[in-house]
């Protein structure tokens, strides 16, 4: 039943090169078979004189394209003489303008949505623009049917603005490139492939899911792909080859496969990003953040200084170096710009700026996050990365919070890595107030991250907990919004497990897995309060691994 693919070509701004592109496309088919359709997005009139003659031969039959063709409206000014009406109709033999906006489905049962020219800045709408009525009115039709699944292909000219977000950067200027109502409109259409062009560049962006991982059944994935100039002197890809089977001929469950390099969809901001300048308003009273980034090299000995410069920090002690000295201590001078960080409602052991927070303990502090040895730790080298602000999970931080959180979760395993160790990160976000991210080294001689992977999902099998593994690319705002508890693997094959608590939960299962024979093999140390060392122990050891650490440690650099 109609199993058969349609071999698609997809072409970028033709720009009035039509023997160029056509004599391309003959060399094509001459190699590898006849093709069914060549699609054209983009600007496909030329405005020189070479190319409206070259047009002429099309239009009056001199020449034939070889493949049915058919083409978006004009995108400039210039080029709207060269189509008649802002209904579809044939130009010339086998040269099909599809129109203004619409669907075409070819006898295959291959869907096409499409839209042309750029979007309208200006009311009333030039010829060469559309506006929202016009993708309002290409929606709401396909888009009101319960089983509207999405189209097979979706043609614009311009690129949908945002469409690189979690995705490869393409070679443009993304400050500038692309629409937002193109973005909306890819949103809402699914397309299985979107073609666009203008920018003169070829981007092919990793494909995206049209679903929520874990919250709503699975979903076709989408591919965007930009195509350049036809023969433009970059020799950038402006032609495109690819065979589809119409999704309604297609098995569901083939539809919904999802390719390993998937991402999530780049047009939906989650609601956390989207209320991130609200959680930074000035509605809440903050400390100073001078009154928190205390002098780290206190308890250094020797000079008193850290090694290679100075530490670009507040001292709440003596001892300030040369070039701090037009400072005048945390609680007279204050940057320029105080930092704002959420701040607890009551008492918070892990808030920076609290009075509950044993100091001693941090290793390293940066403008968002610091780095702190764990209390009680598995090894003597088991830190915990927390933010500076209160936030109690990671999927409730804010986008600068969680970059440098990348930042100090790459330093450590550099760090790691040198003393010959891997690491793993976990997070139980259940019956606590503030985010740790709990960074535990393993000796690469001890057992591999495949080994590691399994004890988690043994030890969560026995304990009749669901244990999943997160889609690559996959974030876990996506799965998890704030306010879920759940508890959470990181390896360092950049693998990710996930359990979303339900009622009970082990507190000290993260603990008890890397704890086990099959990994650590010190089930002893699974409990932190079995393990608590004395103050003047804590200060050596932090002492030690501060000095260790160093080298690593970018926020030195700050």
């Amino acid at each position: 039943m109609g199993e058969q693919p349609v071999r698609v070509l997809a072409c970028g701004d033709v720009e009035g090169r039509l023997t160029a592109l056509f004599n391309r496309v003959q060399t094509i088919q001459k190699k590898t078979g006849q093709f069914d359709l060549l699609l054209c997005v983009g600007e496909f009139f030329g405005t020189t004189p070479e190319a409206e003659a070259e047009w002429q031969q099309y239009k009056t039959g001199a020449k034939k394209a070889p493949i049915s063709t058919y083409i978006l409206g004009a995108a400039s000014q210039e080029t709207v003489k060269n189509i008649p009406s802002a209904d579809g109709c044939e130009l010339a033999d086998n040269i099909t303008y599809l129109g203004r906006r619409g669907v075409f489905t070819g006898v295959s049962g291959l869907q096409i949505a499409y839209v042309s020219g750029r979007e309208a800045l200006q009311e009333p709408a030039p010829a060469h623009c559309f506006t929202s009525k016009d993708l309002s009115a290409l929606v709401a039709p396909l888009t009101s049917s319960s089983k509207f699944r999405g189209v097979d292909i979706l043609l614009t000219s311009q690129w949908p603005r945002g469409v690189w977000h979690y995705g490869n950067n393409p070679e443009v200027n993304t400050k500038f490139c692309g629409s937002g109502s193109v973005a909306s409109l890819a949103d809402k259409l699914k397309p299985r492939y979107h073609f666009a062009a203008l920018e003169g560049a070829h981007y092919e962006r990793l494909p995206y899911r049209n679903h929520v991982v874990l919250q709503e059944n699975a979903q076709h994935v989408s591919r965007f792909i930009a195509l350049a100039t036809v023969n433009n002197p970059g020799k950038k890809k402006y032609l495109y080859a690819f065979n589809i089977i119409p999704m309604k001929n297609m098995d569901p469950s083939e539809l919904v496969k999802q390719p390993q390099d998937v991402t999530e969809n780049p047009y939906r901001s989650s609601a956390k990003d989207k209320t991130d300048k609200q959680r930074t308003g000035l509605d809440t009273e903050e400390e100073p953040a001078g009154q928190f980034f205390f002098d780290l090299s206190n308890k250094r000995g020797g000079g008193g200084g850290p090694r290679g410069g100075g530490r670009k920090r507040y001292s709440d002690g003596e001892g300030r170096g040369q070039d701090q000295q037009h400072r005048d201590g945390p609680y007279q001078g204050q940057p320029k710009l105080p930092r704002k960080h959420p701040q607890p409602t009551g008492p918070c052991w892990f808030c920076l700026a609290s009075p509950q927070v044993e100091k001693h303990l941090v290793i390293s502090i940066g403008s968002h996050c610091y780095l702190a040895m764990a209390k009680g730790g598995l090894t003597p080298d088991h830190m915990l990365i927390l933010p500076i602000g209160h936030y109690q999970s990671v999927v409730e931080l804010s986008s600068e919070v969680v970059v440098e959180m990348e930042k100090y979760k790459s330093a450590l395993k550099s760090f790691y890595k040198s003393k010959g160790k891997r690491c793993v990160l976990f997070e139980r976000n259940y019956r606590s107030q503030h985010l740790q991210l709990q960074v535990v080294p393993v000796p690469l001689d001890r057992c591999a991250t495949e080994d590691i992977k399994e004890a988690f999902m043994v030890q969560a099998q026995e304990q009749q907990m669901e244990l999943m593994e997160i889609p690559e690319h996959t974030d876990l705002k996506q799965i998890a919004p704030p306010g879920t508890p759940y508890f959470y693997v990181e390896l360092d094959s950049g693998e990710k497990l996930y359990h979303r608590i339900q009622k009970h939960f082990p507190l000290q299962f993260g603990r008890e897995v890397l704890a086990s024979e099959a990994v650590l093999n010190m089930p002893t140390r699974a409990d932190w309060k079995e393990c608590k060392q004395s103050r003047e122990e804590e200060e050596e050891s932090c002492k030690q691994l501060r000095d260790d650490f160093q080298p690593y440690d970018f926020a030195l650099d700050d």
